[in-house]
């Protein structure tokens, strides 16, 4: 099973390759196959994709934003008609689920080309403001060239979701994603150009956390974009302060999912799952700490134990696989430190916690993994696991609850269950997050916006929003009259 792209990069409209670059292998975690070999972008690679982007820009820049957005809405169309194709790819990439893959990523990503393609024509309008005889209006500019570095878990999607506003808005995109996962956005790429985007202006390198600051530090580099943990965005945050570049950061977090006594039991265990479980756990929003009120804690555990059992593990390729492997060795192995961390900290090991039968050993599988009895100082409640393990709370009230779930450094994401709707909207508006659900999870179409706030992050992707994120405001004053100088 082979993957290998034409070569490592994607520059100016065609595939570039410097074999002085480190290589590295790109690995399918089902079987520990190497299905590619690429290089890391050199320093020599790094200018030429900043430099070919900055040329591009200002042209781009010029044309109106429907035109812009034709471009981005056939790409959306090559992408739909292509799903079956950039799915299997995404699933050799990341090892989640072709059940998976064929609804969430590569559409997804469709759907950002082509909201952002249809809603700029009038979104990049700026305001006209009357000051007597005189007045101003306001437009908004593209920022330059944009640094896009991607994340492992949602490759394709995150490609389109910094790719799309940056380019309707008028800048060129450098992408880099993540080393684990370095095919699908060169798909992207491609695609873009096949759509009629014109040379350089989204262009794909490849690298790793030494290929980041080449890019975050470039003097040509107006703005950087960065979906990765916590500790990743402190560094490239800090480094983007030092020459004053614009920032977004879609971090990590530790998401609480409240569950009160009038939930409905299935929906709100069907959103636990959710959001623990979907893309084998590896989910920055997902709430990994549920906590659920005393009133229900046995229901819900019992059936939460024998729904998460019946979940079917195996070939990603098989369209009845519901959970795939983890990405890579490392993050299996990290994951696995934090179940043993859970148990030896007096946890109750529900279910799973270990690997699955039945799968290959090459692969990097492992088991739904529920612990109870959690309590707030253990170290699996506090950290990111990035994994399919999910930790039950208990709670007596309402205020107790909200104050524990606000007890973090994080703030990405939060969801409550109940039938009380006044509750509900009560409850939201006291929890410090950026995305917030109520009897769901895990949903993010691109209408709105997603992001977090506390150290999991700032700024917005998708929706309007992210628009701000990608241009900078203009104002002009317009004079009707001479000039009244008292010199």
């Amino acid at each position: 099973m082979k993957a290998q792209p034409p070569a490592s990069h994607f520059i100016d409209g065609e595939y570039v390759e410097d074999i002085a670059g480190a290589a590295f292998d790109s690995i399918y975690p089902a079987t520990g196959e190497v299905i590619a070999r690429l290089h890391a972008a050199t320093p020599a690679i790094v200018d030429k994709a900043i430099a070919s982007a900055k040329r591009a820009q200002g042209q781009w820049a010029a044309m109106s934003p429907t035109a812009r957005g034709r471009i981005l809405k056939r790409a959306a169309d090559i992408m739909r008609e292509r799903n079956r194709e950039l799915s299997e790819l995404e699933t050799l990439d990341t090892g989640k689920p072709i059940q998976e893959t064929i609804v969430a990523d590569p559409t997804s990503g469709a759907d950002a080309f082509e909201f952002f393609g249809g809603v700029a024509a009038a979104a990049l309008n700026g305001d006209y403001i009357p000051l007597g005889g005189d007045f101003a209006f306001t437009k908004r500019v593209p920022l330059g060239v944009c640094v896009g570095i991607g994340a492992w878990n949602y490759p394709q999607q995150i490609a389109c979701w910094k790719g799309a506003p940056a380019l309707i808005a008028g800048n060129a995109m450098v992408f880099k994603p993540s080393e684990n996962t370095p095919l699908g956005a060169l798909k992207i790429a491609e695609i873009l150009f096949e759509a009629g985007l014109p040379k350089g202006l989204y262009n794909v390198i490849q690298g790793d956390r030494t290929t980041g600051p080449l890019l975050v530090n470039h003097k040509d580099v107006a703005k950087v974009s960065l979906t990765g943990s916590v500790e990743t965005g402190r560094k490239v945050a800090g480094a983007a302060a030092s020459s004053l570049k614009h920032v977004t950061m879609e971090l990590g977090g530790k998401s609480p999912l409240i569950v009160f006594d009038d939930a409905d039991l299935e929906s709100a265990i069907g959103g636990a799952m959710l959001g623990n479980f979907y893309s084998t756990g590896q989910v920055c929003s997902n709430g990994t700490r549920v906590f659920v009120q005393k009133g229900i804690k046995d229901k819900f555990l019992s059936r939460l134990k024998e729904r998460t059992e019946k979940i079917i593990i195996g070939d990603p390729m098989v369209e009845e696989t519901q959970l795939g492997p983890m990405v890579s060795r490392a993050q299996l192995d990290k994951v696995f430190a934090y179940i043993e961390k859970g148990k030896a900290e007096g946890a109750t090991l529900l279910t799973g916690g270990g690997i699955p039968n039945d799968v290959s050993t090459e692969g990097t599988y492992i088991q739904p993994t529920v612990f109870a009895d959690v309590t707030d100082e253990m170290t699996i409640a506090r950290e990111e696991i990035f994994g399919p393990v999910m930790c039950v709370l208990d709670f007596d009230s309402e205020d107790d609850v909200i104050a524990r779930a606000n007890g973090t450094e994080f703030g990405l994401s939060a969801g409550v269950f109940t039938s009380d709707l006044t509750r509900a909207h009560r409850v939201v508006d006291r929890l410090e997050a950026g995305t917030l659900w109520i009897n769901t999870y895990n949903l993010a179409p691109v209408e709105v916006p997603f992001g977090g706030s506390k150290q999991s992050g700032f700024g917005r992707e998708n929706s309007l929003a992210a628009l701000n994120h990608y241009t900078e405001l203009k104002s002009v004053y317009v004079a009707m009259s001479p000039v009244q100088s008292p010199y």
